[in-house]
């Protein structure tokens, strides 16, 4: 298997002195959060190359683009929650792309610190076009899935979504100064 073959080297190559698999407590390829990362990391990778070819953009700039082709007009702040990107990086990539005229910032009369951004003419079309690509490759990511199978793995990806999301809460909680809650 490929993945295998990517995350596996001679023991000999290594610096470090070769495991006793028996008393490691912890073995990479069983776990959870290592395997998810990997495969996030392999279809991102796959799915960048896409669009890093034929538009020219990142994958934070993607994210960005199309975050707002689907959800209009948001703030850096919204869009960094909707993608789960760090304010810095929403903040780069909307430079990238405010840069290159596919997207347009407007001051928040409200609150001046904030700004509403929208695509541009130019940002919706590049998003109308790579939008079929995207989807496409989505289909051959899972075309191999039986029907039964696809159900299963959405219900079961939500759940692990929803138990991470609980589990960050508490542990950011957990890590909170006395006396705050």
């Amino acid at each position: 298997m490929a993945v295998q073959r990517a995350i596996e080297s001679d023991p000999e190559e290594m610096d470090a002195p070769a495991n006793n698999e028996d008393a490691v407590a912890l073995k990479l390829d069983e776990f959870l959060p290592y395997q998810l990362a990997v495969v996030a990391s392999l279809v991102s990778q796959a799915l960048s190359r896409v669009y890093a070819r034929r538009y020219k953009i990142g994958v934070p700039e993607w994210r960005v683009l199309v975050t707002l082709g689907q959800f209009g007009v948001l703030t850096g702040k919204a869009i960094g929650f909707r993608t789960l990107m760090h304010k810095t990086k929403v903040s780069r990539a909307v430079a990238v792309l405010e840069k290159r005229k596919l997207l347009v910032r407007k001051t928040n009369r409200a609150d001046m610190r904030e700004s509403f951004i929208s695509l541009t003419g130019a940002g919706l079309a590049m998003y109308e076009e790579l939008a079929p690509h995207a989807v496409e490759f989505n289909r051959k990511l899972t075309e191999f899935l039986t029907p039964g199978d696809r159900e299963a793995f959405n219900r079961a990806l939500q759940q692990i979504t929803d138990r991470s999301a609980r589990l960050a809460e508490e542990t950011a909680e957990d890590g909170k100064p006395e006396g705050k809650a």
